[in-house]
Formats: C-alpha cells, sequence, structure tokens
C-alpha cells in the first residue's frame, strides 16, 4: 500500500495523481469495449457465442443460452436451509427499504386552475446484469432485481456469467428466481450488455439495463447510452475509510481487505486519517490479517495496485478529498461521525461508525449496494428503486383554466413568432 502524508514536500502531487485516476475511462478497455458491441450489433447471438466461448471457455449454441425451468428448479432443490434463510432474510430488508422510496402518483393545481401532475409506470422489460468471475455475487440478484420486482417490471431479464461447461452457480440461480427474475441467460460481460441493448434473436432487447460489473461491462454501459437507459456506473469495488484517532485500527484493516477481495485487480482502497500513528498501526494489521485470507493473492493485487493510506492535516481536509475522490462506500469511523457525514457530499453510500461496516450494506442492511464507482459518484447516485420507475408528467386544463392562461401564452408564442402555437390555445377560449 502506497502511503502519503501531509508533510511530504510532493504532498499535493501525489495528492493529484491520486485524486485524477478513474477506472471509466481506459482507452484501451474501451477500445476493445467498442469492438464486442459493434459485432454484436451486426452478427447478433453469433457474436454473443463467439465471446462467451473466448471468455469464458464455454462452446455453446444458440438454444443454450437461456436458463431452462429444469435447471431452476434444480437449483432450488440444492438451495439448504441456510441459504434460503439468509436469501430471506436479506430479501426482507431490501424489499422494505425499495417501498419506502417508491415514487408514487401526484396531481395539483397551478396558478391557472390547471390540473398538473406525475405518472410513475415501472419499465416493462429491464435488464439486469449479475458478475460472476471469481466470486458469483449472489448478493447483487437480490440487490438489484429485488428492487425491479417491487417497482412492477413485468419481464426481468437476468445475464450473467456461466462457466466452462454452461453451468452457473446454483446458489445465484436460487437467489434470481427467488427475488423475481423471469428470464435468465448465461451470457456476461460486454457482450452482455450489447446483447441486452441491441437484442438478438434469442435475447429481446430491454428498456433499461442495471447493475454491476467490471471494466468492461461499465464501459459498455457508458458507451451504449442512447440505445438503451442505463442505470449508473457501478464497476470494480471501492471503498474510503475516513478516520481519526479514535478508529480501530482492526476494523479498519478488516474493512479494507474486504473490499479489495473482489478479484479484479480494478478495486480501490483509501484510508484518509488525521493521524500517523493509526497509519502505522492500520499496515500492522493489514500484515496480520492478509495471510489468513484464503483469497489473499486477489487482495494483494488490489492493494499493489490501487490502495493508499493518507494523513492528512486535519478533518476538513479528509472530507474536500473524500469528495474529490466520490467513493462508492465511505466509513466514517471519528467522533461524532453522523456530523462529520454532513459533508460528504459524492459517496455512493456511507456507514457511520464502528460497528457500520460496508459488509453490511453489501448484504443485508436494506439499500442497494449497487453504488457508483470511479468518481461516477459526483453525477450518479447509487440504485435505487424509483429507478425503475419511468415519470411522466399529466397536465388536464379545463376551459376556464384555458382562458386564464391565454394572455401569457399569446405573449410567449408572439415573442417567439411561432403563431401557431398561440392559436392553438386561442381557438378553445
Amino acid at each position: 500500500m502506497k502511503i502519503i502524508r501531509c508533510t511530504d514536500a510532493n504532498f499535493s502531487k501525489r495528492l493529484g495523481e491520486v485524486t485524477s485516476a478513474s477506472s471509466l475511462f481506459d482507452a484501451g478497455i474501451e477500445a476493445s469495449t467498442r469492438a464486442i458491441l459493434h459485432e454484436v450489433f451486426v452478427r447478433g447471438d453469433a457474436a454473443v457465442l463467439e465471446y462467451t466461448e473466448k471468455f469464458d471457455g464455454a462452446a455453446l449454441v444458440a438454444d443454450q443460452l437461456a436458463i431452462t425451468r429444469a435447471e431452476m428448479l434444480a437449483a432450488s432443490v440444492k438451495a439448504d436451509e441456510s441459504l434460503r434463510a439468509a436469501v430471506t432474510e436479506a430479501e426482507k430488508n431490501i424489499a422494505t427499504f425499495a417501498r419506502k422510496s417508491k415514487r408514487r402518483n401526484w396531481q395539483t393545481k397551478n396558478s391557472h386552475g390547471g390540473l398538473v401532475g406525475e405518472k410513475f409506470d415501472a419499465f416493462q422489460r429491464v435488464g439486469v446484469y449479475i458478475p460472476g468471475g471469481t466470486a458469483p455475487l449472489v448478493s447483487t440478484a437480490l440487490m438489484t432485481i429485488t428492487l425491479a420486482k417491487v417497482a412492477g417490471c413485468r419481464e426481468i431479464v437476468v445475464c450473467t456469467p456461466c462457466g466452462e461447461d454452461g453451468s452457473i452457480n446454483p446458489a445465484l440461480l436460487f437467489a434470481a428466481r427467488a427475488a423475481g427474475a423471469t428470464e435468465i441467460y448465461r451470457v456476461g460481460g460486454a457482450q452482455a450488455i450489447a446483447a441486452m441493448a441491441y437484442g438478438t434473436s434469442t435475447i429481446k432487447r430491454v428498456a433499461k439495463i442495471f447493475g454491476p460489473g467490471n471494466a468492461y461491462v461499465v464501459t459498455a454501459k457508458r458507451l451504449l447510452v442512447g440505445h438503451v437507459a442505463i442505470d449508473l456506473l457501478p464497476g470494480p469495488s471501492e471503498v474510503l475509510v475516513l478516520a481519526d484517532d479514535t478508529a480501530n485500527p482492526k476494523f479498519a484493516a478488516a474493512d479494507l481487505l474486504a473490499q479489495a477481495e473482489h478479484g479484479s485487480g480494478h478495486e480501490r482502497v483509501w484510508l484518509v486519517t488525521t493521524s500517523g500513528k493509526f497509519i502505522k498501526a492500520v499496515e500492522q494489521e493489514i500484515a496480520r490479517q492478509l495471510p489468513k485470507l484464503p483469497r489473499r493473492d486477489f487482495i494483494k493485487k488490489a492493494l499493489d495496485n490501487n490502495s493508499y493510506l493518507i494523513q492528512v492535516a486535519n478533518l476538513a481536509d479528509g472530507v474536500a478529498l473524500a469528495n474529490q475522490l466520490a467513493p462508492e462506500h465511505c466509513e466514517i469511523m471519528t467522533r461524532a461521525p453522523r456530523k462529520v457525514s454532513e459533508g460528504i457530499l459524492t459517496a455512493g453510500a456511507i456507514f457511520l461508525g464502528p460497528w457500520s461496516p460496508t459488509v453490511l450494506g453489501d448484504y443485508v442492511a436494506g439499500p442497494s449496494h449497487t453504488l457508483p464507482t470511479g468518481g461516477a459518484g459526483a453525477s450518479f447516485a447509487g440504485l435505487t428503486v424509483d429507478q425503475f420507475q419511468r415519470r411522466t408528467s399529466i397536465v388536464e386544463y379545463s376551459r376556464a383554466a384555458v382562458k386564464k392562461a391565454l394572455p401569457a401564452v399569446k405573449k410567449f408564442a408572439e415573442m417567439e413568432g411561432l403563431a401557431a402555437h398561440g392559436q392553438s390555445a386561442a381557438v378553445r377560449r
């Protein structure tokens, strides 16, 4: 892990290197992704099958892309009681949170006496991407599909990578089906995003795409805006721990290691603290905890690539740095963490105090763990149920309301030189 201290002579320069980096914009990844998107657009299923064999090692035919009902039932049979209980517990909290934030129709009268308002309808067909790779993200199925179900989406299409034998982790299949998936396809990577956006003979196009993924998946989503709606840009995992000298180094180290564990090597972790002693203590804890973890090789790769222990002069500087980085997860381990959190304006999710590790948000707390990464938190919020709803404004005037509005309408039409606009209201007086 790289250490940067506010007392370093080149502190500002090194800090600039940290804040300028983003996992969202890589020229090589973008070029490769564009090529994949083009091939799927032109050749459909044939391209999807070729990339599935190339990247996942599975030689399939088009009829094998969809998960069958028999496979779903087999996955359900394999689910033991502890898995069923965990899925039920997490889904309950996620659905409860989603119902609270669901948008509802409303109307009011404006100054003319006309009725105006909004109605919210669920997207009828949505696509959800669930990463596979070295860690099948069963929790992601719940954190995305459950929201679509609560919103009322009729068709919930899931794409997820398969193994070399074409299989998908049965626990993931069980969770996806339990959450409400109506179709599941064994397709991963940028080709899956392209298939859902453009449509193929086997995978019909969707209206909006949701879910996290690796750098290629996120790039594909970004490049396909306009062909399809997207939720946000959730890529490789990130965590920023903002701490003072009251924090527990054991907790901070464990949380940094947890978010570096996913396996892509593009994960980013930051410790930002006012205490030089705390940095040393966290270093020691990482050295103690890391060798005991089964995925230590993956973790070490991420730590070598994108991890920083940063000492700032004061907490205000730490908050400012957190806002520049716009981390996916921001843990606040300080005195009065709730007060400190008021200054955090760009994080995907905030975790307050020593007893709120990011893993609770990953699995069971309730808010979706699908969150913006790579600095996208400055512009995007995390996934919420209302993103599965389409907003439409409603206008209903009476004859009397039109008459009251007419002078202003005529003036705007006159100023803009659009006589037919004015006439369309005047004809109704």
